[in-house]
């Protein structure tokens, strides 16, 4: 009996100094190698929020998770590129268990948090 592949949540804290182009560039390219090798399940932009302490002398990162099915291969693939791309201060890939449930809706938080504009 073939079982489904299992799903992973990829965690990307990326660099806050970098501008929104090259963040989006570097989700893109994410997501195109997730698609090219196992299939994109969701896309959650939790924005830029402080971290728990500093990591590379950061005190801040842009909060992106994706969650995917894949082959080992694929992971291999992702972790290497993940961790000599510049702009990628900290990654994380976590298997799931089945019945875990969905991830935050934190975009709610994100809006919260953003100053008003000035008028």
């Amino acid at each position: 009996m073939a079982t489904e592949e299992p799903i992973y949540d990829l965690v990307l804290l990326l660099d806050t100094q970098l501008d929104d182009e090259r963040r989006s560039e570097i989700v893109d390219n994410v997501e195109q190698a997730i698609e090219g090798g196992g299939e994109l399940v969701g896309r959650h932009d939790w924005g830029v929020r402080a971290t728990a302490f500093e990591v590379r002398k950061r005190a801040d990162a842009d909060y992106r998770l994706l969650q995917f099915r894949a082959e080992p291969e694929l992971l291999e693939r992702l972790e290497h590129t993940l961790k000599i791309t510049d702009g990628v201060i900290r990654f994380r890939i976590i298997k799931l268990r089945p019945g875990t449930p969905p991830p935050p809706d934190l975009s709610a938080s994100v809006a919260a948090a953003a100053p008003a504009a000035e008028e």
